[in-house]
C-alpha cells in the first residue's frame, strides 16, 4: 500500500482525537484557504464607513487605523494558537466548549454558537448592502451622476440589487468549495492588484491634495452632519471603520476540516490575512484621505454622488477634475464592487460552515435539515441557503429606514467579534496544564495576550451599541442594541428554560464510525 495512503492528514488526526470523523472533503491548501479568509476580511470593506469616519474626527481618523490594527494582532494572535490545537469547522464554539470545561463548556458553547451564526449571518447583508450601494454610484456616476440628470436607484431598486447578490451568491455556494476556491484566488489577485492601482493612481490623478500635516493630524467633528460635537465621543466613534475592516480571520478556523495539515496552515491563514488586510486597506483610506478636495462638499446632497459615498465622490472629483470625465472613477469603482462581491462570497462560505457545524451538535432548531451535506459536492447546502434567506430578510427595512446598514453592521459586529471573546476568555483562566496545544503555541505569553485581546473586543463591542449620529430619530435610530439584545435574550430563555437540560455542547461521532466499520 502507498505510503500517502498509510499517512493521514494531522489535521484529520486531530479531528479524530477531539471527537469528530472526517465528513468534509480535505482539500483545500494553504494559499485557498488564505484566498478565501482574505476575501472575508476584504481591503475595501470600510469602503461605505468611510464617510462616518472623516466625520468622527476628521483626516486624523486614519493614523487611529494603526491602534485598531495593533490590538486586532492581539485577538489574531490569540486565536492562531486556539486555532492549532482545535482545527474544527465549528472553530470558536467548539474551542469555548472544551477551553471551559465540563461545568461551563455548555453554556459558554451555546452563547459562542449563537453569538457566531448572529455575526456571520448580519454579515452577509453588510457586505450585500455594500455591495448595492457601490453599485448604485457606478450606475450614477455612469449615467450623468447627480447633477447631470445620471440614474439614482431609488429604494426598491436598491433592495432588488441586495436580495439579487445574496441569492448569486447562495447559488455559488452550492457547487463544491473548490469552485470557491477558485473564485477567491481571483480575488485575493482582483484586490491587492486593484487595491495597489487605486491606492497609487488616485492621489497622482487628484489635482489637488492634502498635505500630510492635515492628513495625520487634522481633526474635526463636522457636527453639521453628524450632530456630534463632543471630541471624546469623536474619537471613540473613529475607530468605527478600523474594526469593521479588521475582523473575519476566523473564516480559516471555519475551513479546518476541508484544509490539509489544518493545525499549522489555520493559524498562518490567520495571521497572513490580518497582515495583508491591514497594510493594504491603511493605505487605500490614505491615498483616499490625501486626495480630498473638499471636506464639507464631500458631505452634500447637491454634490455628484447625491451625499451618498464620500469615498466615491473623492475618486470622482480626482477624475473629472484632472480628465473632466468620470470613466476613471467608474473603473475604480467597480474594482472596489468586485471587493465586496468576493467578500460576501467568503463570508457565506463562513457562515454555512459554522450553521453546519452547530447543526451537528443540535444547537438550533431543525437541525438535521441543516447539517445536511449534499452527497455529490459535500457542501451543506441547506445550511447555506438558510444563511442566504436570513441575509435577505435583514435587508427589508431598506425600504423604510436609512440607518439600515449601521445597524445590520453594528449587529454583525458584535456577533462576530463578541464570538471571539468567549474562547479567548475560557482560554485566559484556564489551568495551563489542562491545555493540550498545537504547533503554534504562545507559551508564556499566552496570557497577557488572551488578556489584551479580551478587553479589547469588549471595547469594539461596546462601540457599536452607540448611536452614530444625532439628534435621535427614528429614520436614523442604530437599532442594533435592540435587535442584538431580543435575539440575545431569547437565546438565553431558551437556554434557562430548556436548551440546559440538554445541550451538552459538541457531540462526537467518531465513536458512530467507528461502530459502522
Amino acid at each position: 500500500m502507498d505510503q500517502q495512503v498509510l499517512e493521514m492528514d494531522s489535521g484529520e488526526k486531530r479531528l479524530n482525537e477531539l471527537g469528530y470523523k472526517q465528513e468534509l472533503r480535505r482539500e483545500m491548501t494553504l494559499f485557498k484557504t488564505l484566498a478565501i479568509t482574505f476575501s472575508c476580511m476584504s481591503v475595501f470593506t470600510g469602503t461605505p464607513r468611510g464617510g462616518r469616519s472623516l466625520g468622527h474626527g476628521g483626516a486624523q481618523a486614519q493614523p487611529r487605523i494603526l491602534v485598531v490594527t495593533f490590538f486586532t494582532w492581539f485577538v489574531g494572535i490569540a486565536m492562531a494558537e486556539i486555532c492549532s490545537s482545535f482545527p474544527t469547522t465549528g472553530s470558536l464554539y467548539f474551542w469555548a466548549a472544551h477551553l471551559a470545561g465540563p461545568k461551563w463548556g455548555p453554556f459558554a458553547s451555546w452563547c459562542c454558537a449563537w453569538l457566531e451564526a448572529i455575526g456571520l449571518i448580519s454579515a452577509i447583508g453588510a457586505q450585500a448592502f455594500s455591495g448595492s450601494q457601490t453599485l448604485q454610484m457606478i450606475i450614477l456616476i455612469a449615467t450623468g451622476n447627480n447633477k447631470g440628470g445620471g440614474y439614482f436607484a431609488s429604494k426598491g431598486v436598491f433592495l432588488c440589487m441586495y436580495l439579487g447578490l445574496i441569492i448569486i451568491w447562495g447559488v455559488l455556494n452550492t457547487f463544491a468549495l473548490q469552485v470557491i476556491a477558485i473564485l477567491n484566488i481571483i480575488s485575493i489577485w482582483w484586490q491587492v492588484l486593484g487595491g495597489v492601482v487605486v491606492i497609487i493612481m488616485l492621489p497622482l490623478v487628484a489635482t489637488s491634495t492634502q498635505t500630510a500635516s492635515y492628513v495625520f493630524t487634522h481633526f474635526e467633528t463636522s457636527p453639521e452632519s453628524t450632530g456630534i460635537s463632543s471630541i471624546p465621543y469623536a474619537v471613540i466613534l473613529s475607530v468605527l471603520l478600523s474594526n469593521y475592516c479588521l475582523y473575519g480571520y476566523d473564516a480559516a478556523a471555519h475551513l479546518t476540516e476541508e484544509t490539509k495539515g489544518a493545525d499549522r496552515t489555520g493559524p498562518i491563514a490567520i495571521l497572513s490575512s490580518i497582515g495583508i488586510v491591514s497594510l493594504v486597506s491603511w493605505a487605500y483610506y490614505l491615498a483616499l484621505t490625501f486626495s480630498i478636495r473638499d471636506l464639507d462638499y464631500l458631505y452634500s446632497a447637491d454634490n455628484e454622488t447625491a451625499g451618498v459615498s464620500v469615498p466615491a465622490q473623492i475618486i470622482y472629483d480626482a477624475f473629472h477634475g484632472r480628465y473632466q470625465n468620470s470613466t476613471g472613477a467608474v473603473v475604480f469603482l467597480c474594482i472596489i464592487w468586485g471587493s465586496f462581491f468576493f467578500c460576501g462570497l467568503s463570508v457565506v462560505t463562513s457562515a454555512a460552515r459554522v450553521v453546519y457545524a452547530i447543526s451537528r451538535d443540535k444547537c438550533i432548531p431543525f437541525s438535521p435539515i441543516w447539517r445536511k451535506v449534499n452527497p455529490r459536492n459535500k457542501v451543506p447546502t441547506n445550511a447555506v441557503w438558510l444563511c442566504a434567506t436570513i441575509g435577505m430578510l435583514l435587508g427589508l427595512p431598506i425600504l423604510k429606514l436609512e440607518a439600515v446598514f449601521t445597524a445590520i453592521v453594528s449587529i454583525s459586529t458584535i456577533g462576530w467579534v463578541g464570538g471571539y471573546a468567549v474562547p479567548i476568555f475560557a482560554r485566559l483562566v484556564m489551568a495551563e496544564e489542562n491545555f493540550k496545544p498545537g504547533p503554534f503555541y504562545l507559551g508564556r505569553a499566552s496570557r497577557p495576550v488572551c488578556f489584551v485581546a479580551f478587553f479589547w473586543i469588549c471595547y469594539t463591542c461596546s462601540v457599536f451599541l452607540l448611536p452614530v449620529t444625532y439628534p435621535l430619530r427614528w429614520k436614523n435610530f442604530n437599532y442594533a442594541p435592540v435587535a442584538v439584545g431580543v435575539t440575545l435574550a431569547l437565546v438565553m430563555f431558551w437556554w434557562a428554560v430548556d436548551a440546559r437540560k440538554w445541550f451538552k455542547g459538541p457531540v462526537r461521532n467518531i465513536d458512530e464510525q467507528n461502530g459502522n466499520e
